[in-house]
C-alpha cells in the first residue's frame, strides 16, 4: 500500500525531513516512490518547502494513505487537500 510519510535526512541534530510517497512495507529512510516537498523543522516560518499539494491530493484520491504526522504538517500550515 503506498503511504505519504517523512524520511528523516540532514545531520546529527539538524534533521530535514523529505516527504515522500513510499510503500508501506519499505524503511522509513529506504526506497521510495516520488518526492512531495521538504519539512524543515529549524526554521520558524514556512517550514513546509516546494509541497506539491495538487499530487498529494491525487495519490490520495487512488487510495494513498497519509501518516498523522504529514496531515498535521499540512493542516497547520493551511494547504488544502481537494
Amino acid at each position: 500500500m503506498l503511504t505519504i510519510r517523512l524520511q528523516r535526512g540532514g545531520r546529527t541534530h539538524m534533521p530535514i525531513y523529505t516527504i515522500v510517497a513510499a510503500d508501506s512495507r519499505n524503511a522509513r529512510d529506504g526506497k521510495f516512490s516520488e518526492k512531495l516537498g521538504q519539512y524543515n523543522p529549524q526554521l520558524k516560518e514556512g517550514n513546509l518547502i516546494d509541497v506539491k499539494a495538487e499530487r498529494i491530493s491525487e495519490l490520495l484520491g487512488k487510495g494513498a494513505t497519509i501518516s498523522d504526522t504529514v496531515r498535521t504538517l499540512l493542516k497547520k500550515n493551511e494547504i488544502t487537500l481537494n
